[in-house]
């Protein structure tokens, strides 16, 4: 795991670090409820547990983009931080794939891959990362992603 906080060099050379596992977190009915309320999206399947029961998933299952959405904070428990840095935001995502349903009362976390620190004009940087989202007991993960963030860091 990479120290919270590194520095500029140590950053730039952080292609290919692996990092994490975040801590867990549950997903439990609210969470996936108040995310439908967010999204307008109430299918069935996320947030009517008696209906749910009875599709071969026996239960409700988190959105998919709910299980996305997540990911920045478990990361922000992992990335590395470098010294002098005035914001990170998200950039985008190159590739995302949901290869299984977070049940209801499933626990989750975040593995990542340093893929790629491309440093730009004006201090930025765009940092390309493989993300996994860990289902506990689970062999097969959520989602797999290639996430883009970037990063400012102040002028020395």
């Amino acid at each position: 795991m990479i120290s919270a906080n590194i520095s500029i060099e140590e950053f730039k050379n952080s292609e290919g670090t692996e990092l994490g596992p975040s801590e867990w977190l549950l997903i439990d009915q609210e969470r996936i409820n108040r995310f439908a309320d967010a999204t307008n999206d109430h299918q069935f399947i996320h947030v009517d547990p008696e209906k749910a029961a009875r599709t071969p998933f026996g239960c409700t299952i988190a959105h998919g983009f709910l299980s996305l959405s997540i990911l920045p904070h478990l990361l922000a428990q992992i990335l590395p931080i470098p010294e002098g840095i005035v914001m990170g935001i998200n950039y985008g995502a190159e590739k995302v794939r949901f290869s299984q349903p977070v049940k209801v009362n499933s626990r989750v976390r975040a593995r990542a891959r340093v893929e790629q620190v491309s440093a730009r004009p004006g201090g930025q940087y765009m940092i390309k990362t493989r993300v996994t989202l860990e289902i506990e007991n689970n062999r097969r993960p959520a989602v797999i992603a290639h996430l883009l963030s970037l990063y400012v860091v102040e002028a020395s």
